[in-house]
Formats: structure tokens, C-alpha cells, sequence
């Protein structure tokens, strides 16, 4: 049991890493809301015992290392009964290799070295670098579709268009502004949204995407912004999806692949 001196000094090694912890488990299972209630559980684990949290580890390492133990122990989220895109994103994820999906987003979207990523996954760091190799084949491999892009910068809209082609997936077009994006979306509804936040005439790329969700109906959607911290606060519905700006290729081709595995619509109300 965790002594109550101890608790300043954990919580500050922990809170700088939960914004990190929250994204990892929104895309790792595809919800805002089951991915939150797995970070709370690893919280909970935390301050239960605090020899879970391996101090000889950093602090990020650590904390997602007691969450792959929780994650691993309860087993994949169950949402109730899974129909339409949610049962054909389970379809393609049954198989998948054991922990490729994890490895890869640790590798991807958080940036954890293969030695951390052994670490937190409790494999050699030779198994650890197979599991991300194997993933980036497999995720490819799995799923292509129709990608609308609304971003308002035309070097990162050209960017993610090169992107998104090079990973098997067509490009319905690309959309600068609110309007642009509705009578886009209608005109070749897309099996997949990449939005940016903040568009060329002020408008909100998540106004945009919540009119086409009305308009198509579920789509899963990637949000794009460089603040991600305003995004993230747990006070207000939040996209399972998010990519930081500046972005890197394999950031974007694992957003992609995983937002084609899952039927999360979760937007932001403005």
C-alpha cells in the first residue's frame, strides 16, 4: 500500500506522462472512452501498490509498463455487441500477431526507443524489434480505402496526400475550409477523415467533421492539431485519434491503419 508521503513525489513522476497514456490507449483501443477508463485502471493499479511503478525505469517507461499489465489481464475492451465497421475492425485485428498493435504504436505514435519498448512489454529487445517490423507489414497489408484530407496548409495537405497514397488508400480530395469539406465529403464520401483543427477561413475542422458524420453517418475520423495538450483534458467528449504537429511519416501510416481498424466517430463539440 502506497504511504501518503509517498504520493507527491509519485504523482509528480506520473502526471507529466498521462496526456501520453491517455492518446496511447485511445488509439490502442479505438475509444475515448474505454481507452480512459484503461489509463484509470492503471492509476488505480499505481496507487494500490506502489511497487508496481519501477522506479530503476523512467518515469513514461514505468507508467506504461503497469498499463500493459492491466491491458494484458483484463484483455481486449468489449464495447457490447460489435456490428458494422466495428465487427470488420475486429475481424481484421483477430489476425494480427500477439502485441504487434501495441509494439507498433509505442514505436509510432509515442516514440519509445525498442529497448523501452522491451521494457515495457517485458520481451528481448531482438523480440520487441520483430514485433514492430511484423506490425508495419500486417497493418499495411490489412486494410485500404477512401481518405479525405480537410487541411488548410497546402505543404502538410500534400504531405499527407503522398502519405496516405503510399499506404494503399485513395484520396478523395483535399478540403481547405468548412464548406469545402461538407460538399466534399458528400460528393465521395470517404471510408476515412484526416482533419486538421484550425482551417483557412477560421473555421473548425471539427464543426466540419461532425456535419459530415451527420450528413454520411459513422466514419472514423484522425484529428490533426499542434497542441494537442487543449485537446486532451478528459472534459468534454475528445477524438480517439489525434497526430501531433509536426508529424512524422510513420505516425500518420499508423493512424491511418489503425483508424481503418476501428469505427470511432468521437468528435470534439466545439
Amino acid at each position: 500500500m502506497t504511504s501518503d508521503a509517498a504520493l507527491p513525489d509519485l504523482a509528480d513522476a506520473i502526471s507529466p506522462n498521462l496526456l501520453y497514456l491517455r492518446r496511447y490507449a485511445r488509439a490502442l483501443t479505438g475509444s475515448q472512452s474505454t481507452g480512459d477508463a484503461y489509463a484509470a485502471a492503471t492509476l488505480e493499479a499505481v496507487l494500490a501498490d506502489e511497487t508496481a511503478f519501477d522506479r530503476s525505469l523512467s518515469p513514461k517507461v514505468a507508467l506504461f509498463r503497469v498499463f500493459h499489465i492491466i491491458w494484458h489481464s483484463g484483455g481486449a475492451p468489449s464495447e457490447g455487441r460489435e456490428n458494422g465497421l466495428r465487427a470488420a475492425a475486429k475481424k481484421h485485428l483477430d489476425k494480427l500477431t500477439a502485441n504487434t498493435r501495441e509494439a507498433l504504436l509505442l514505436s509510432t505514435v509515442e516514440e519509445f526507443a525498442i529497448k523501452d519498448i522491451a521494457e515495457i512489454m517485458d520481451v528481448s529487445v531482438e523480440d520487441a524489434d520483430k514485433l514492430v517490423k511484423t506490425a508495419y507489414r500486417e497493418m499495411e497489408d490489412a486494410v485500404a480505402g477512401k481518405v479525405m484530407i480537410i487541411e488548410d496548409e497546402a505543404i502538410i495537405a500534400m504531405d499527407l496526400e503522398f502519405l496516405v497514397s503510399e499506404s494503399g488508400h485513395r484520396v478523395t480530395g483535399i478540403a481547405r475550409t468548412h464548406d469545402d469539406a461538407v460538399n466534399l465529403g458528400r460528393k465521395d464520401p470517404p471510408d476515412l477523415i484526416l482533419a486538421d483543427i484550425q482551417l483557412a477561413d477560421n473555421s473548425s475542422g471539427i464543426d466540419a467533421v461532425t456535419d459530415l458524420l451527420k450528413a454520411l453517418g459513422p466514419v472514423p475520423v484522425i484529428f490533426i492539431t499542434a497542441f494537442p495538450e487543449r485537446l486532451l483534458t478528459g472534459e468534454r467528449p475528445e477524438p480517439a485519434f489525434l497526430i501531433t504537429k509536426p508529424f512524422t511519416e510513420t505516425q500518420v501510416r499508423t493512424a491511418v491503419s489503425q483508424a481503418m481498424f476501428f469505427s470511432s466517430t468521437e468528435t470534439l463539440r466545439a
